[in-house]
């Protein structure tokens, strides 16, 4: 009897080295795209802060440097108070220190600190953890601004991932007695998926962050910790439009928040868009939350 010349484990592993191929073929490129973009999270464009509104309204600044614990140098702004308090304005992802809140603080007599996070502007820093190794920053110009002379409270404004990581801060720095969040996120988890909405990509994209940061995404969840500020004041202010409706965002940290608290929420406002929109009263609302808690006017 003739038997055929391809035997059944021919077949078998022939089928086998096509699978193999097939999955080397997708799985690469998988591997390659979910790795640059981890990489694009932790290596963000560095835009430059500019000071020419400041020199322009007159604002007396000078230009320091902060030292982080772990031996970071930080690029910063310092502008002296006129009633003995001092705002620290932390900036979001992607950002750099703000003029503009800057120019907002000063001009109503408060001192402020201004820097470049990690990783961002001016600064040093290899990566962006997007609010963990970021508390060191917030610290440093803690310690900074409690050291210079006519400085007796201290507040922060944060915007996004500012607003975060001084949140987080907040929870084990009393030092910070009163804090504005402008659009924060409630984890660091609800980002990191409204921004990877293709399921198949964000383990893997996780898996490289986590990889090169050492950090576990878990780890950064200010909806946790916003209720260890208590009882120093929190003013939560976002823009219901975009993210801020995907994680619910303010409405969560809010109902995690202890007294005293407040909320300000408008529709149809883009991110950290409340300001441009809404100056007048922003600037009423956050002022006047500063003079009340800071100053107790």
């Amino acid at each position: 009897m003739k038997t055929s010349r391809f035997s059944g484990r021919y077949w078998f592993n022939l089928i086998r080295m096509a699978l193999i191929f097939i999955l080397i073929i997708v799985l690469v490129p998988v591997l390659w795209v979910s790795d640059r973009q981890a990489q694009a999270y932790l290596h963000p464009f560095r835009s430059l802060a500019s000071s020419d509104l400041l020199r322009a309204q007159d604002i007396q600044y000078r230009d320091i440097e902060l030292h982080t614990r772990d031996g970071l140098t930080l690029s910063a702004w310092y502008v002296p108070p006129k009633n003995g308090a001092v705002i620290l304005v932390a900036h979001g992802y992607g950002s750099a220190r703000p003029a503009d809140m800057t120019a907002l603080f000063a001009d109503h007599g408060f001192g402020v600190l201004a820097w470049d996070f990690r990783a961002h502007g001016r600064s040093g820093g290899d990566f962006s953890t997007l609010g963990y190794y970021e508390q060191f920053d917030v610290e440093a110009a803690l310690d900074y601004a409690r050291a210079q002379p006519d400085v007796k409270h201290v507040g922060a404004w944060g915007g996004s991932m500012g607003a975060a990581t001084v949140i987080l801060t907040a929870a084990h720095r009393p030092e910070i007695e009163a804090l504005v969040s402008d659009s924060a996120f409630p984890t660091l988890v609800d980002v990191f998926k409204y921004n990877s909405p293709v399921p198949v990509f964000q383990p893997l994209i996780r898996f490289f962050a986590e990889l090169q940061t050492g950090i576990s995404m878990n780890k950064v969840r200010p909806v946790d910790e916003i209720g260890k500020i208590s009882p120093r004041p929190v003013f939560i202010i976002d823009g219901w439009d975009g993210s801020a409706i995907a994680m619910n965002a303010p409405y969560r940290l809010y109902a995690a928040a202890h007294e005293p608290k407040q909320l300000w929420v408008e529709d149809g406002v883009p991110h950290l868009n409340m300001y441009p929109m809404y100056k007048e009263q922003y600037t009423q609302k956050v002022i006047g939350f500063f003079e009340k808690y800071l100053l107790g006017k």
